[in-house]
This record gives structure tokens, sequence and C-alpha cells, in this order.
């Protein structure tokens, strides 16, 4: 019988990491989320322990140990979107938080997400602290940054630094047999993700709107998304759908927009959870849009996870993937 490994996911938001690692035949043990409707919409589809709170106050060694410590850590400070303090930010502490997991909960294997910018922060020097800290702790250091559209076989610009680590004394071959997934071909298309029917007036533009004219001259492919920016809408032209990002649809700004046969329209709430990689069978609770629009930007690329979290079980099951799948 193959052992089920646990996860205990930090910053779960409303669980795309979790989700990963689930249908790749992982138990989740436990997870924290800070953001209270994120909370909400988290309960509304899991059932195990979620501590809802602060991270810096949750009690480790009151928590049970796991084999897996995931986390997505905060990217507004290396994010370019964000300030760019890095670790002069305090929300940048938290990855020092999360060491601190590992050094009482010494997991089998760290997973750790974030934006891409994270590498080359402040010259590169918070990449190095980051990867000298995991090494410090003995366990093997693997980065790469990979792209929704590239390895989760889903039309999302979507690009993100993943960090992977073995516990070298149990896996002291980890460098020889953890390889990251290999490109794959696209096959999806923004047509596979939209929802075709039942489209509320809400999410239309209307005739009578100031951007209407604008939108008239400019969106006329409905195979690709735009995305209207204060004077102008700028078209992506490799047809798919730009970064969803977390500020989306606050203010009701900044959510991609579509052309189809009834008029121009935002994505919808399910569209932008599709693109994510989440089913339709993902419930949402009863909150504002604004909300999940803001969930789904905070969230990961499910099925990237999902190919991750199968090639480190293969690990963990002392199965080298090495013939399979790339080396970085």
């Amino acid at each position: 019988m193959i052992k089920k490994y646990t996860v205990g996911s930090l910053y779960a938001g409303v669980g795309g990491i979790c989700s990963g690692f689930i249908n790749s035949g992982f138990k989740v043990e436990w997870a924290n989320e800070f953001d209270k409707n994120a909370c909400i919409t988290y309960r509304e589809n899991f059932n195990h322990t979620l501590y809802e709170g602060d991270v810096m106050k949750l009690n480790i060694d009151k928590m049970k140990k796991i084999d897996v410590l995931a986390g997505g850590f905060p990217c507004q400070p290396f994010s370019v979107a964000g300030y760019r303090k890095g670790f002069d930010d305090n929300r940048g502490n938290h990855f020092f938080k999360m060491l601190d997991f590992v050094d009482i909960m010494r997991p089998k294997v760290l997973f750790f997400e974030n934006v891409k910018n994270l590498v080359g922060h402040d010259k590169g020097n918070t990449f190095k602290i980051i990867k000298k800290e995991i090494l410090s702790r003995n366990y093997s250091f693997h980065s790469k940054v990979l792209n929704t559209k590239d390895y989760g076989n889903i039309p999302h610009n979507r690009e993100r630094i993943f960090i992977i680590g073995f516990d070298y004394d149990e896996y002291p071959d980890a460098d020889l047999h953890f390889r990251f997934p290999s490109k794959e071909k696209l096959y999806k298309s923004i047509q596979d993700i939209l929802e075709k029917e039942n489209i509320e007036d809400k999410f239309y533009y209307k005739e009578d709107k100031s951007m209407y004219p604008l939108l008239k001259e400019t969106m006329n492919n409905p195979n690709t998304v735009y995305q209207f920016r204060r004077h102008y809408v700028r078209e992506n032209k490799s047809n798919v759908c730009p970064t969803l990002t977390a500020n989306m649809g606050t203010g009701g700004h900044n959510v991609p927009l579509v052309t189809t046969e009834k008029g121009f329209r935002k994505l919808t709430p399910r569209e932008c959870f599709r693109f994510q990689g989440f089913p339709d069978s993902y419930k949402f609770p009863k909150i504002a849009n604004c909300h999940l629009y803001k969930q789904s930007g905070n969230s990961v690329s499910i099925p990237v996870i999902e190919r991750l979290s199968k090639n480190i079980l293969s690990v963990l099951n002392g199965v080298s993937c090495k013939n399979e799948y790339e080396l970085f």
C-alpha cells in the first residue's frame, strides 16, 4: 500500500495549491489563510482544518506535522505591481516565518511559489538569501519559472517561480531524481474557457457608456482577451488571457474583456477561476463578485501544481522521473 503523504498549506488562499496536491494523491492536513472572504470560499470547498488568521500568530508546536510544507508567500514585496521592497517590507518577512515551520516540523518537502520577479529582485540578492537559507537547512534546492500556458494547458499567461526542496537526510539523491515538468503543447483556447450561455447582463457594456465607442472600434477578435487601460484598449496578440491580478474587480475595473455575439463584456468570476484551472464543481459562496475576482487573481494554476506535485510524489515513492522530465 502506497503511503498517503500529508500537506500543510500556508497562505492557502482559496485552495489552488491544495487542490493540485489533492489531485495528485496527497492529503491536505491543514491550511492557513488570513483573508476572511477567502476563508469563506475555502470552507465551502474543503473539510480539513483551516487556521484562519495571521500566520505570525500561529503556535507551530501545537500544529500537526506534515510531509510537505507548501506556501505561496506574499508576493507584493517582489512584484512589479508592488513597491518591490522585498525583505524591507514586513510582508517579505513571511519567508522567515515559513522557515520557522521548517525548523520545527522538518517536513520531507518544501514547496514555495511566488512571482517570477522574485528571481531578479535586488539584483538577485533576495533570491540568493532564500537559496542560502534553504540549503543551510540541508534541503535540496530546485527552482524554475513556469508559465501556465506552457505547463498547464490553459490559455493564461501566468509566470510564477516555484521553489522545491527535499530533505537530504531522507532523500540524498533528490538532485538526481527530481525533474520539473517539460513543456506541453497548448490545446485549449479562449473559447474553451468562456461560458456560452446564461451570462448576466451586468457583465456587458451598454452602448450608452462613454467607453463603448472605443470598445467597438478595438475589440474585433473573439479569440483573445482584451484589457481596458484608462484611455485605450489593449489586445493580447498571443490569444491567451493576460495575467489575472489581485486588484482585478476592485472598483469594477481591471477585469479582462472579451467580445461575443451578444456584445462586449467582462470575464465572469467563473471564467477567471477556469483560467486558473478550477473545475466548475468548485463552489462559490454568496459573497460579492469583487471578492471572487480578487481570489482568482491571487490564486495559482491548479494544473501546474498538479504536474509538479506528481513529480514530487515520484521522488517520495522512490521513483526517478529523470527519463520523462527535463532537468533544470
